[in-house]
């Protein structure tokens, strides 16, 4: 994913493809710079030196606010302009052209004059000089600039039109004074660049995601996806099971859609299509399974971190509520690739082609991080970079017991230095964020947005709910996942918040809602990598792999209209009972969807089935009631069809 190839797990053989190319292609984190030799070496020493004083500012000091995040912000524009080109392509080799070079100086320089100056600038206030002002204008430049080359164009679009609005709606009566409020809210407040999302990025993101490349070290993505198919590979299209159980696993220690779905679909994509999956279907099952990532506790994507600081509750305590809401997710996959495979009648794997399960047992030592990461996050009184931080150093020592992927002090500096180059996509997005966020917040448009559509939605919550998720999707369509989170944290939560919905399964609700993005046409940069993998057509792998998540469109209703899924104000019994007709209601759509229950199904039991599991997953017990009967209506004609069927045969 970086100049530091991304090993691809290589759990079985798989086609000839240019994995490396996929990626480029719907990850824009992959477009880098190529250094070699040693301006390579120097490159690597800075994104390290990077990783480690993140590490050491998180772990052991007590700066300013103002101090830590500017200073985090000018490391982040100085790598920005040494990883990322200016445009995507091929690049020369050690070649970075005057412009940049003039850019990033000027770039790190307007945050370094912000780390340098930081208490004189807090005590003027609101007065500031020309020269600072054109200091702001500057770094807020240099950071879009970053951001455009590491995130992409419509995320500034989108913070371009709301700073072009705030320049005709604010009251200052001149140019230059609407200027000076913007660059002092923006650049030297904490309402903009350095606001929460930034914070939480250089405070707890940075350290999950060096973690996250240390793992990767230890070949962890070769054991889930091998002990994945030794588990569930011999079963009726055992391939697809695999993919969405290793896409599970996987997705506890990385939250990037795309990645999972080349790193694992480049195994299990091409072993769905020789037991008989269409190369669409393959490459949607591992599309919508390697998404669900980014909703797997215990690492969850980069936004969880910052849902934990919106909503004011501990880390922990976001990663337990996830948990339900991430089962139903993959397991609807689960049903769904099921459903394909009885309807097609494929195979699992031959018991040749498994993996034998002893062999693998004794590597389960290299869970040891990520078990003890858990234990950490949730009995731990210290902080939750902490608990990262041992869980890096376990990593390490795991790493020296397994031969094949053993750890040296190369490839410590590699993790380093990989941890540091991927942070910047992240920050980039995270700072563009704060200036929406912010500038939504200085004009007031917040306010407005949340009263026009409370007097849309009249007192109808749903209405409220369909509203927001239509605008996270059509957001996340440009936008990456924190990001799109941030923005919708900041205007559609409280919408939702205010017709009722509690805080928590509100900022849930969004934070969903941004994820599907990535499978939803027509820009689903998850199903179109999966598609180049399996060589489908990647509009029908879109499509395909939205129906197979048709669990991540239904988990969050359920969860805002009844918060017992995410363990609030309930009992065991509340959460036992909406557990299983959640279940069974997804099971009833799933089914609905692929055209199979027991057996093929008829129009009319399609519908029968589509309503009586909608009626389950919405809460209520007279809903619930009905909505079991129709589909035990179905499963009852379902039985009796196959009987006869049976009997004619006969």
């Amino acid at each position: 994913m970086n100049f530091f190839k991304k090993k691809v797990a290589t759990g079985q053989p798989t086609e000839a493809m240019d994995l490396d190319a996929v990626m480029k292609k719907f990850d824009r984190e992959s477009n880098v710079r190529v250094w070699e030799g040693v301006p390579r070496i120097l490159v690597s020493i800075v994104l390290a030196t990077f990783a480690l004083f993140c590490i050491y500012v998180t772990l052991f000091t007590s700066w300013l606010e103002e101090i830590r995040l500017t200073s985090f912000m000018a490391f982040i524009i100085l790598i920005g302009y040494l990883v990322f080109p200016v445009k995507k392509g091929q690049q020369k080799v050690n070649s970075m052209p005057w412009y940049d070079w003039i850019l990033m100086i000027l770039g790190t320089g307007s945050f370094l004059y912000f780390t340098c100056n930081a208490m004189s600038i807090i005590q003027q206030g609101s007065r500031f000089d020309f020269y600072q002002v054109i200091i702001g204008i500057v770094g807020v430049l240099s950071l879009a600039e970053v951001c455009r080359r590491s995130v992409g164009l419509p995320i500034l679009f989108v913070a371009g039109a709301l700073l072009i609005y705030a320049l005709i709606v604010l009251p200052n009566p001149t140019l230059s004074g609407k200027l000076t409020y913007m660059i002092s809210y923006l650049f030297y407040s904490k309402e903009g660049i350095l606001s929460t999302p930034v914070n939480v990025c250089s405070k707890f993101i940075v350290v999950f995601i060096i973690f996250g490349s240390f793992l990767e070290r230890t070949g962890i993505a070769d054991f889930f996806i091998n002990i994945s198919n030794a588990v569930v590979g011999g079963f009726s299209g055992g391939p697809a099971k695999v993919a969405v159980v290793a896409s599970a696993m996987e997705g506890m220690v990385s939250g990037s859609s795309v990645a999972n779905t080349v790193g694992s679909g480049s195994v299990t994509i091409p072993l769905m299509k020789k037991t008989g999956y269409k190369p669409e279907f393959a490459a949607a099952a591992e599309a919508s399974a390697s998404t669900g990532g980014q909703i797997m506790p215990p690492i969850m994507g980069a936004a969880a971190f910052l849902m934990a600081d919106y909503v004011g509750v501990p880390y922990s305590n976001i990663v337990v509520r996830a948990i339900l809401p991430a089962v139903l997710y993959f397991a609807g996959i689960f049903i769904a690739v099921h459903l394909e495979a009885k309807k097609e009648g494929l195979r699992g794997l031959t018991k040749e082609e498994l993996p034998k399960i002893l062999p693998l047992l004794k590597k389960v030592y290299l869970l040891i991080p990520l078990i003890l990461l858990i234990y950490l996050v949730g009995t731990s009184q210290r902080s939750i970079q902490y608990a990262a931080a041992i869980a890096i150093v376990a990593a390490i020592i795991v790493s020296l017991f397994n031969k094949e992927n053993r750890i040296t002090p190369k490839k410590i500096f590699e993790a380093l230095a990989a941890g540091g180059q991927g942070m910047i996509t992240v920050a980039a997005a995270c700072g563009v964020a704060g200036i929406i966020a912010g500038t939504i917040t200085m004009t007031g448009l917040a306010n407005m947005m949340i009263n026009g559509i409370v007097q849309l939605a009249g007192n109808q919550v749903i209405i409220a709910l369909f509203l927001t998720m239509l605008c996270c999707i059509v957001l996340g369509m440009g936008v990456p996942t924190t990001a799109n989170y941030c923005i919708m944290a900041a205007t559609c939560a409280p919408i939702l918040i205010r017709m009722g919905v509690p805080a928590l399964a509100a900022h849930f609700f969004v934070f969903y809602f941004g994820i599907v993005a990535d499978l939803t046409p027509p820009v689903a940069l998850a199903a179109y990598a999966g598609a180049a993998i399996a060589q489908a057509n990647p509009m029908k792998t879109a499509f395909t792999a939205t129906k197979l998540a048709i669990g991540a469109f239904i988990v969050p209703y359920v969860f805002a209209l009844n918060p017992a899924m995410l363990f609030i104000d309930t009992t065991v019994g509340e959460v036992a009972l909406i557990c299983i007709t959640s279940l069974v209601g997804i099971f009833a759509v799933s089914s609905a969807l692929e055209g199979y229950f027991l057996h093929h199904m008829r129009w009319y039991e399609r519908i029968v089935c589509v309503i009586g599991g909608l009626l389950l997953i919405y809460p209520g017990i007279v809903t619930d009631a009905i909505g079991l009967g129709m589909v035990a209506v179905v499963f009852v004609a379902q039985i009796l069809t196959k009987k006869k069927s049976v009997n004619v045969m006969s």
